[in-house]
This record gives structure tokens, C-alpha cells and sequence, in this order.
């Protein structure tokens, strides 16, 4: 907690400074981490800049989904500090990435940042993190107290309904690619789904396949809670959309993309493309240039595609 709160300063943010540090143990025992701030991706930061939106959305990755995006190994099992009590979509994120257990700076429940998101906190952050299984902490680092906000049953496996598919795959090239999107096209109909062409730490390779979805510990079966997670609370919303389900997956597992053989059936959400640019992916694959969730996630493309960021074919 200490290098976050050290490195927090560094964000260039010039209001809400946050950092994040990831920490865990590779399948050798050997300890990994990733350090972040909240940021501007540099192709963002450099050729659209701070004070313009992509889409909807900030241009900026969050501190903890960067850690995720750039962690070094496997983050199943991983912990993370954290300067200030995180958003709904960085819950997500955590909780589809298997984050185990999370800490916060004591301080961050009194900043004024906070106190104005407090209710998204309480109501789905934390929410969130007991469906997956996630404990939750408060650090007081001038007392050097730990206090637990939630603490999960040791035996608590979360619900899953539509895991993310994984297809062995002899070669990534075009004609697999192909192959692929045109067998998920068939069998999720109009839903929306994407594709990564990956592979492991061992060198083995996949075809990963995920269906937009409510996020890892919420069940789309049961018709008392299906259409309330299809309800979105403010800006927020309990459904993970696809690439962004693929993203942490790859964290998740210590997987990595082959270059230019990302696809979605549509066009992605505004987060999804900056999460993607901050990722430093440069190519997407789409199915229907023309479809998207909203209106905002096409304005994203737009700009992506004019300031030379994002390939779109």
C-alpha cells in the first residue's frame, strides 16, 4: 500500500490522483506485481488528448484495471492495493480477472471524490465482489490496522453461467480466425459476442470465445434477478461486455493476444475501446461495423479510427 500511495502523485490526473499495485505469486512461487495510476493511454494522451471523451467515456484506464491489463502473470488468486475505494467497472474487472482480496487506504473514504460515488460503491462495487468471492479490507496505515469489509466463506465458488469457451487451435492465422467467428455466429444467434485468438505461458494456443454477460456471481437464469442486472444503475451496469470479459480473462490466466486477431460481432462500448487502446492492442476485427450497444461506442470508433489509434477491418 505504500508504493501506491507513494506513486499516486504521478498520475496525471489533475483532480483524482489513484494508484494501484497488484501482487501475487507466479506457478514457480516467485512473487510478480504491476504498478499503475489512473492515465491517458499515450496514444490518447498524444493524439486526441485530456479533454476529450471517447465516446462517452473518459479516455482514461482506471489504476486497477491497468494493473490487470499489465500484469506480468496469471492475477487467479492475486491481491491488489488500492488508494481509493473503486468503481463498479473496476469491480468487474477484479472479479472477472479472479482477484482474491483487495485493500484500501483508509484515507480514500474521506476524500470528497469518494463521498460524491459513495452509493455506486455500497450498492454495486461491494455487491459485486461478494457474489465473486472477493475479501475486502481497509488499511489504516498511520495505525497499521487492518479491517475487513467483507470477508468470503472459504468454500464459496461463485456462479458462472456462461464461462468464457476455450478452444484448443493448431495455428492463429486468418483462415482459424474465420472458422471460428463463423461457428459463434451460428450458435449465439443475435447475441453479442467476441473472440481472442491467445495463447498460454506453456505456449499451447486457444480460441477464447464470450457472450456479453452479467459479471462472474450474478445468474442470468434466475427470472427474479435476470432482469434487474439487465437494469443499469446511473452509468453503471451489472452486465460485462465481451471484450472486456476477454481482457481479464487474459489476466486472469497469464494469456497473451496474437497480435491482430481480436474480433466482436459489433462494435464495442466506448469503455471497451479505451480498455482495448490501453491494452496496447491495435487491431479489432468487427462483424457489423454499423451495430453497437449505443450510439457513443460508434463516436469512440470514429475517433479511434481518424486520430490512426485503433484499425478497424
Amino acid at each position: 500500500m505504500q508504493i501506491a500511495l507513494d506513486i499516486a502523485p504521478r498520475s496525471p490526473h489533475p483532480v483524482n490522483k489513484i494508484a494501484a499495485v497488484l501482487f501475487g505469486s507466479d506457478q514457480n512461487g516467485e512473487v510478480f506485481s504491476a504498478v499503475r495510476t489512473n492515465h491517458w493511454p499515450n496514444p490518447i494522451y498524444e493524439h486526441i488528448g485530456i479533454d476529450t471523451k471517447i465516446g462517452n467515456s473518459s479516455g482514461t484506464v482506471h489504476a486497477e484495471t491497468a494493473c490487470l491489463l499489465s500484469a506480468p502473470h496469471a492475477a487467479q488468486d492475486a491481491s491488489i492495493c488500492i488508494t481509493d475505494p473503486f468503481c463498479p467497472n473496476c469491480a468487474k474487472n477484479m472479479a472477472e480477472a479472479g482477484i482474491k482480496n483487495i485493500y484500501i487506504d483508509q484515507d480514500g473514504f474521506d476524500k470528497d471524490f469518494f463521498k460524491r460515488r459513495s452509493g455506486s460503491f455500497d450498492s454495486m462495487s461491494m455487491q459485486i465482489c461478494e457474489r465473486a468471492g472477493i475479501n475486502v479490507y481497509a488499511l489504516n496505515m498511520f495505525a497499521e490496522e487492518m479491517n475487513p469489509i467483507y470477508e468470503a466463506p472459504e468454500d464459496y465458488i461463485p456462479v458462472e453461467d456462461s464461462p468464457i469457451e476455450k478452444e484448443p487451435i493448431e495455428n492463429a492465422n486468418d483462415g482459424v480466425l474465420h472458422d471460428i467467428v463463423e461457428a459463434a455466429t451460428q450458435k449465439h444467434k443475435r447475441r453479442k459476442f467476441a473472440i481472442a485468438l491467445v495463447y498460454g505461458p506453456d505456449g499451447k494456443k486457444f480460441a477464447l470465445t464470450a457472450r456479453a454477460h452479467a459479471v462472474i456471481g450474478y445468474s442470468m437464469q434466475r427470472e427474479d434477478e435476470a432482469l434487474d442486472l439487465l437494469t443499469p444503475i446511473g452509468k453503471y451496469s451489472f452486465i460485462q461486455e465481451p471484450v472486456n470479459r476477454l481482457l481479464m480473462h487474459l489476466s486472469r490466466h497469464g494469456y497473451k493476444l496474437y497480435e491482430d486477431y481480436l474480433f466482436c460481432s459489433q462494435v464495442p462500448t466506448s469503455r471497451e475501446q479505451v480498455n482495448i487502446v490501453g491494452a496496447e492492442i491495435k487491431r479489432i476485427t468487427i462483424g457489423d461495423i454499423q451495430k453497437c450497444r449505443d450510439p457513443h461506442g460508434l463516436k469512440a470508433m470514429q475517433q479511434l479510427k481518424e486520430a490512426g489509434i485503433l484499425d478497424y477491418s
